[in-house]
């Protein structure tokens, strides 16, 4: 039997979804994609030799705000808390918030941590960051917004060794129900978010809120199958 792992969460409501093979990307998801594709906006991320970087991704903005003791981005004004561990942007008039054309230099020790800016948040004047630590076992906290709504927050956490440097994704969806009966009580029922852990493309952890009296809410981590190795596309919908 597979030990069930735990993950901090809350939330108050659940946002519309989009309907794809096995499950439903959020709408902010959606709204990232108007944009430019998730996949794009990893191909912004610069690896470097030996290092680990971790991005989320899936709702209209998300943060990480915490690695292990470090707190990273600030709950009130969503920027990097500390600026000495923030990349420094090239300061010219009119360029993107973007980690395109940054010189970005290696950690100089295992626990350090730094925030690189990533894109555009679908959230107007706000920020996506990734960040880069060593490969090790680290806890990290996210902060999701599936609507765009800075009242509406689903807060994640889980321990995880990252071993393998390269770049991780935390990517936020919402997992359809095959089961459903149809009835107005099931159709009123939000869908379970659930949020993946990728490294590079492949899935290797899944976690997804428990609608049950037992777990009420907690993010569980289920388990995962060989046929599951790799993240859901995306399907536009009908128009």
């Amino acid at each position: 039997m597979n030990t069930k792992r735990y993950a901090l969460w809350t939330s108050t409501i659940v946002a519309a979804s989009l309907l794809l093979s096995g499950c439903q990307l959020l709408t902010g998801y959606q709204k990232i994609n108007e944009a430019e594709s998730a996949e794009a906006w990893v191909g912004k991320i610069k690896p470097i030799a030996g290092e680990v970087n971790i991005a989320c991704v899936g709702t209209y903005h998300c943060e990480i705000v915490q690695i292990d003791k470090t707190l990273i981005i600030a709950p009130n004004s969503h920027e990097p808390i500390n600026p000495q561990i923030m990349t420094a942007l090239p300061r010219q008039e009119g360029m993107a918030k973007t980690s395109i054309n940054m010189d970005i230099t290696p950690l100089v020790n295992k626990n350090a941590i730094k925030v690189v800016p990533l894109a555009p948040s679908s959230m107007p004047g706000l920020t996506n960051y990734y960040a880069r630590v060593m490969p090790a076992k680290h806890e990290v906290h996210v902060n999701f917004y599936p609507e765009n709504n800075m009242g509406y927050v689903e807060r994640f956490a889980m321990i995880h060794d990252f071993t393998e440097a390269g770049t991780y994704q935390l990517r936020a969806y919402q997992k359809k129900n095959s089961e459903k009966s149809g009835s107005l009580l099931d159709t009123a029922s939000p869908e379970p978010l659930c949020i993946e852990l990728l490294q590079g493309t492949k899935v290797q952890r899944r976690f997804c809120k428990q609608l049950d009296a037992e777990h009420q809410g907690e993010f569980v981590e289920t388990g995962m199958t060989k046929a599951v190795t790799s993240a859901p596309k995306a399907k536009k919908m009908a128009a």
